[in-house]
């Protein structure tokens, strides 16, 4: 790393170290650095999805998950072999890095992955999936305010397949209305019901403690792998809590060129580079900054 680098690393190290309480906002450039790229074909996904690759010509993961598919089978055996790979792939190593950095700190994560790998290192009560999870399956209508933990079903369903299809009668239906189900993520029928409220509540909830009830304690608001798709949800949000509030700081990890306000100056902090190299680097620099101390 360069020399800037390295001295943005040990500026972050020591900020972690300070803080109180951390926030951490999770886009898709943390599970690509892991391997897992949703939105363009890693070495993983391109092995298991091989099939419906070559079948449909789909551009990425996700593309095939929006695709407009002639039948419930076809639909549901590309959902089926897709949801049980983010099952069973290991946990990437970005993960348990950032886990081991903030583990002695109280920590919310805000995130707008869908592939399961944060609920590996963080306990649930502490994450907000904003876009839904992999993990569950909700009524396509929806009728209903449930939704379902699938594991056991997509080995089910994989363990039917015929090609890159399943039979008609084994696509999931909901046990209600009989409507087909579909992943838990968001779409035109996502379900924003209790167990989404729920998270979004646990999210607010620890920002006022920390911002309001704990105004004279340090808020570190640590941004990781997020992209421009969805400013609104993560990127905004971070940059208007530092500015209204002296006791928060942004720090933005991102492979891409970017920047922070200018009215940020003084209170942020951005480094660019490989996600997985840069919270590596960082796992013995918080060590120092901890001796330190």
């Amino acid at each position: 790393m360069s020399g800037g680098n390295q001295a943005a690393l040990r500026e972050l190290a020591e900020r972690i170290d300070q803080a109180d309480a951390i926030v951490i906002g999770g886009g898709s450039g943390l599970s690509s650095a892991a391997g897992y790229n949703h939105y363009h074909w890693s070495p993983e996904l391109s092995e298991t999805l091989a099939p419906f690759r070559e079948q449909y010509a789909f551009t990425s993961p996700l593309a095939g998950f929006y695709h407009c598919f002639s039948s419930y089978g076809e639909q549901w055996g590309y959902y089926s072999q897709y949801m049980r790979f983010m099952w069973e792939a290991p946990t990437g190593q970005p993960y348990l890095d950032l886990q081991a950095l903030v583990a002695d700190k109280p920590v919310f994560v805000l995130t707008t992955n869908v592939d399961q790998q944060f609920f590996r290192v963080f306990p649930q009560q502490q994450i907000c999936a904003f876009q839904g999870d992999f993990s569950y399956c909700q009524c396509s209508q929806p009728c209903r305010d449930d939704i379902w933990e699938n594991r056991e079903l997509v080995k089910e369903l994989t363990d039917r397949l015929i090609g890159v299809r399943l039979p008609e009668e084994a696509v999931p239906r909901c046990p209600d209305c009989g409507r087909v189900l579909v992943p838990w993520v968001r779409d035109d029928t996502f379900l924003e019901g209790p167990f989404w409220q729920d998270n979004l509540n646990r999210y607010h909830r620890f920002l006022r403690h920390w911002i309001m009830e704990k105004s004279d304690q340090k808020l570190l608001l640590l941004e990781l792998g997020v992209g421009e798709m969805t400013p609104s949800i993560i990127k905004l949000p971070f940059w208007e809590l530092t500015a209204k509030n002296e006791n928060v700081f942004y720090a933005c990890l991102n492979r891409e060129a970017s920047h922070v306000p200018e009215h940020l100056r003084g209170r942020s902090l951005y480094l660019q580079g490989d996600l997985a190299e840069t919270l590596a680097a960082l796992r013995p620099k918080r060590s120092s900054a901890t001796k330190v101390k």
